[in-house]
C-alpha cells in the first residue's frame, strides 16, 4: 500500500464489509484471517486504535470488536469512485420489467418492488413533479349533452381525469370549437404554464363560449395545480423486520422508521436532495436530519429524461447496508424508470 492512510482505508473497508455481512463486531485477529492486507496482526491493532480514535469505528461492548460509526460509513461511501454497473442480463431484466408496465402507476410500483427485491430494503419513488412536465395532449369526450369528460396527458405518462357537468348542453359543433381552443392553449406548455394559458382562454374566448369555456377551465385549473408528486409509493416494508436489530431502541426501535415512512413529506424532503443532481446521494444517520431514521440510511437518486428530472427515487435502510451494491441498484431501476417514462411519452 503506497501510504498509512491508504492502509488504514483499507482496514475501515474490511471491517464495514464484514460487518455488513455478519452483523458481528469485527476483531483484528478475524481481519487478518479474511483479507489480505500485508501487515501483522500488531500493525492491524495499532491501525485499528488510530480509525477508533478519530471517530470512525467503535467498540460496542468490552472485549468484543469494533463496528463502524456513522463517521465510518461516511468515509468509506465517499471512497467509492463509481457506481459498479450491471451485467447486461440484469439490465434487461429491468427494462423488460418495467416496460411491461401497463401505465405510469404500474411503472411505479414495479419499481419499488423491483428496487425493494433488489436491496433488500425499504424502496421509495416520488410521482412525476408536475414543475417539470409538459402538456402532451387534452382531450375533452362528450359523455352526454351536458356531461364532459376531460383528460390531460403529460410527457411524464401522467394521465388525469375530471368529469364535470355543464350548466347548458353544447352541440357537437360548439364543443369541437372549445376542444380546439383548449388543445391549441396548453399543448406542449409546462403544468404551470399551461394553468396560466388556461385562465388566459377565459378573457379572451369568443361571448358565445365564454360560459362552457369557464366551467372547462375552472376543472382544468383545479386539475392542473394538483401536486401528484406529493405522492410516494413504497415497496418492501417488511424488509425492516429482517433488520430489526439494526434499530436502536435509544432512537425508537423500528416502530420510529415506520412512523417516519408513514409521514410522506419527511421522505420526500429527503428525496429533493436527490433531485438536484443526476448522482446518487446517501444520507447516514444523523445526516437526514430526521430524529426517527438516526438508525438509517437514504440512498437516492433522480430519475427521467432528456436532462429533465421528473423524481427522486430511493431506498431506506439500516445504516449497516450494502453501500456499493445498493447505490448500484438505486442508479439502475432510476435510469430504466426515466427511460421507460420517456418511451411512452
Amino acid at each position: 500500500m503506497s501510504t498509512t492512510d491508504d492502509r488504514r482505508f483499507e482496514i475501515l473497508r474490511a471491517i464495514v464489509t464484514d460487518f455488513v455481512a455478519t452483523h458481528e463486531p469485527i476483531a483484528s485477529k478475524a481481519l487478518v484471517d479474511r483479507h489480505r492486507l500485508g501487515v501483522s496482526s500488531a500493525t492491524v491493532r495499532s491501525d485499528m486504535a488510530v480509525l477508533e480514535a478519530e471517530g470512525l469505528i467503535v467498540q460496542p461492548h468490552t472485549s468484543s470488536g469494533r463496528v463502524p460509526t456513522d463517521k465510518g460509513y461516511r468515509v468509506f461511501v465517499d471512497r467509492i469512485n463509481e457506481v459498479k454497473p450491471l451485467s447486461p442480463s440484469e439490465r434487461r431484466a429491468i427494462l423488460n420489467f418495467l416496460d411491461t408496465a401497463v401505465d405510469l402507476d404500474d411503472v411505479l410500483r414495479r419499481s419499488v418492488r423491483l428496487l425493494a427485491e433488489l436491496t433488500n430494503q425499504v424502496a421509495v419513488i416520488q410521482y412525476p413533479v408536475l414543475s417539470s412536465a409538459r402538456v402532451r395532449h387534452l382531450e375533452v369526450v362528450a359523455l352526454g349533452p351536458q356531461r364532459l369528460l376531460l383528460v390531460v396527458i403529460t410527457d411524464t405518462g401522467r394521465v388525469e381525469q375530471r368529469m364535470m357537468t355543464l350548466t347548458e348542453p353544447l352541440d357537437d359543433g360548439v364543443l369541437a370549437q372549445v376542444r380546439h381552443l383548449f388543445g391549441t392553449a396548453l399543448d406542449g406548455k409546462r403544468l404551470n404554464e399551461a394553468t396560466a394559458a388556461v385562465a388566459m382562454l377565459t378573457d379572451t374566448a369568443p361571448p358565445e363560449l365564454a360560459r362552457p369555456i369557464l366551467e372547462i377551465a375552472t376543472v382544468l385549473i383545479e386539475t392542473l395545480v394538483e401536486r401528484p408528486e406529493d405522492r410516494l409509493v413504497l415497496g418492501g416494508t417488511s424488509n425492516l423486520a429482517r433488520s430489526a436489530g439494526d434499530f436502536a431502541p435509544a432512537t425508537g426501535g423500528m416502530d420510529s422508521v415506520l412512523e417516519a415512512l408513514e409521514e410522506q413529506v419527511v421522505i420526500l424532503r429527503l428525496l429533493s436532495h436527490a433531485r438536484k443532481n443526476s448522482h446518487v446521494t446517501v444520507q447516514i444517520g444523523e445526516e437526514t436530519l430526521v430524529e426517527n431514521l438516526r438508525s438509517t440510511s437514504v440512498v437516492s437518486t433522480g430519475y427521467g429524461a432528456s436532462g429533465n428530472v421528473f423524481g427522486g427515487v430511493g431506498v431506506v435502510g439500516p445504516t449497516r447496508m450494502d453501500y456499493p451494491g445498493t447505490m448500484a441498484a438505486v442508479a439502475a431501476v432510476a435510469r430504466y424508470v426515466g427511460e421507460v417514462l420517456a418511451d411512452r411519452s
